[in-house]
């Protein structure tokens, strides 16, 4: 098993998670800093700068990326060498272009992209409630970004796309939408949090798989002052002409400041086809790289076929999971709690 990044933040934690099912090979472009994990675990480690245009080659069973691959290079060695391939890392538009990569190179091979929030989880938990309520018409997922957890660089990648807008499905009807719009509170778990909107990968793939009318994510802070921010700034229209290189860091560093520990936290809101609700809030005390690599374990096992399930053929996308009742159970076992009310 490739795990590309795989003793990075998120990457540690899922090499951990899945060194005792299939022997790993990590990569990364400095392989002397994996090695400590690597023999932890008893897996090799090499390296692969994904920006270093020489070519890569292992005989592997799959290909899981937990690092930005926006060349495509990862998902196309898998595609080219007929390998079952994941990836968790992807902005919604980098999905989309991942997909029209693959229709162009048809795969052999399963490609799972699951970049939804947490690794898939988000589509994972929905495509659970969408089937306890026996088919949904619209989902509202609000997150809990804890700035105290432990988190790799890329971990505010999303900072860069708050001066893009992005297209939503709402009332069954597709429309743009500013970043950091529709701003208010919601009750997560404990925490009365302040939200706005945010582009993320789900609100593209959960109309399309469960024919959803409406599908918004929206996401804030355990500081609720951050947020405030955030939106004052954007008033100032600083994520217009604050795009670019030139103002990366100052970007990512008004949120980029890793601590030791904290929770994941998410509420999803789903509405059946009669009008009937579900909720589900999700909690990871591991915290959030704990919970992105859980849902980049149960991507694997799904495009082996793991659990028993037929492994999918061709592009798929987390929600299209063949049991979404199992999800909760699979979530609770990795010592997540979910309530579903």
């Amino acid at each position: 098993m490739l795990v590309v990044g795989g003793y990075g933040t998120v990457g540690g934690d899922l090499t951990r998670l899945a060194a005792p099912s299939w022997p790993l090979l990590l990569t990364g472009r400095t392989p002397e800093k994996g090695q400590a994990l690597a023999d932890e675990v008893g897996a090799e480690v090499r390296r692969w700068d994904l920006s270093d245009p020489e070519p890569f080659a292992a005989k592997v069973r799959a290909v899981i990326s937990t690092v930005n691959d926006p060349d495509d290079r990862v998902m196309l060695a898998a595609v080219r060498g007929g390998v079952p391939y994941v990836d968790i890392t992807r902005w919604t538009a980098r999905l989309q272009r991942a997909t029209a990569v693959a229709a162009v190179n048809p795969p052999k091979a399963p490609v799972l992209l699951s970049s939804s929030w947490m690794g898939g989880v988000s589509a994972l938990v929905t495509a659970a409630l969408a089937a306890e309520l026996g088919g949904a018409s619209g989902v509202q997922i609000a997150i809990r970004y804890d700035l105290k957890d432990r988190a790799g660089t890329d971990s505010v990648e999303f900072m860069d796309r708050l001066g893009l807008d992005y297209e939503v499905t709402e009332n069954g009807q597709r429309r743009m939408i500013m970043p950091l719009s529709d701003a208010g509170f919601v009750q997560i778990g404990e925490h009365r949090t302040k939200v706005a909107r945010i582009d993320t990968p789900e609100q593209f793939t959960l109309p399309l798989v469960l024919g959803l009318d409406t599908a918004i994510t929206r996401i804030g802070f355990s500081a609720n002052s951050s947020t405030s921010t955030l939106l004052a700034l954007k008033k100032t229209g600083f994520f217009r002409w604050g795009r670019g290189d030139a103002f990366e860091k100052t970007r990512r560093g008004m949120l980029y400041s890793p601590g030791e520990g904290g929770s994941a936290l998410l509420r999803i809101d789903v509405r059946g086809r009669g009008g009937e609700r579900a909720t589900a809030v999700v909690k990871d005390a591991a915290g959030q790289a704990h919970l992105t690599a859980l849902g980049g374990l149960l991507g694997l096992r799904r495009v082996l076929g793991a659990d028993g399930a037929e492994a999918p053929t061709g592009v798929v996308f987390p929600e299209m999971t063949p049991v979404p009742q199992d999800v909760v159970s699979a979530l609770e076992k990795a010592g997540v709690e979910v309530t579903v009310s």
